[in-house]
């Protein structure tokens, strides 16, 4: 297991926002987490990441605890997210948020990551020198992800890639997730679309009100009652 989660808890103040959390990624998985909003799904990558502190429990990056270290740390281990929003940062280039994202590595290495950056998604090649704030929605997210992928990640965290996205240009961040996928990257994927994330995920898990409810197979969950009732629209 690559990344485990053992009854892993965080508040916000007197909120509790994660009750007991347990769940693992296997090295080369897609899992995904689905839920409504709110129920804690970004609370959990923010807290994997370090950004959000755990208030109990362990989360283990091959077998070794990571809990008191700090985000930094945690990205030169192989832990990178993208975060919900994409974030990127507008007034600065393509290339320059791309180079952002290899603070961990030497400039030679990311010179040559990031031109398997460009190869991977040519339309930030085009616009390498254009700023990030002028691109479209959908490339934007594939900066984000190219940010991410930058630092050579063990495990992909990826926060609602589709969000704000026209159907078209969800498509294409979901072929991409799966194109990451089969070229060895270890993907946690939190997503509302429920039903595209089920279709791709080898495993997948349901978070209500900060608790895993349900786990299982990416197609066993797809035609699960209780999830096509609360999650699918059918």
């Amino acid at each position: 297991m690559l990344l485990e989660i053992e009854n892993l808890s965080s508040h916000y103040g007197r909120i509790q926002a994660l009750r007991g959390i347990d769940l693992g990624v296997e090295e080369g998985e897609l899992v995904a987490l689905v839920g409504a909003n709110g129920a804690g799904k970004t609370t959990l990558l923010r807290t994997l990441s370090g950004v959000q502190p755990a208030s109990s429990g362990t989360i283990r990056l091959d077998g070794e605890s990571v809990n008191r270290l700090s985000s930094s740390r945690r990205v030169k281990l192989g832990i990178s997210q993208v975060p919900e929003g994409r974030q990127v940062f507008g007034p600065m280039t393509v290339e320059d948020n791309l180079m952002l994202g290899s603070y961990t590595r030497d400039r030679h290495e990311a010179a040559q990551t990031i031109e398997q950056m460009y190869d991977r998604f040519p339309a930030l090649r085009q616009k390498r020198d254009q700023m990030a704030g002028t691109l479209s929605g959908g490339q934007q997210q594939m900066l984000a992800i190219g940010r991410a992928l930058m630092s050579h990640p063990r495990i992909l965290l990826l926060d609602e890639p589709s969000m704000g996205l026209a159907p078209l240009l969800v498509d294409e961040i979901f072929d991409i997730v799966r194109q990451l996928q089969h070229a060895g990257t270890t993907i946690f994927m939190v997503e509302q679309n429920a039903f595209m994330a089920l279709e791709i995920a080898d495993r997948a898990y349901v978070l209500e009100a900060g608790q895993i409810t349900l786990s299982g197979t990416g197609q066993a969950l797809l035609s699960n009652d209780k999830v096509i009732e609360a999650y699918l629209g059918i």
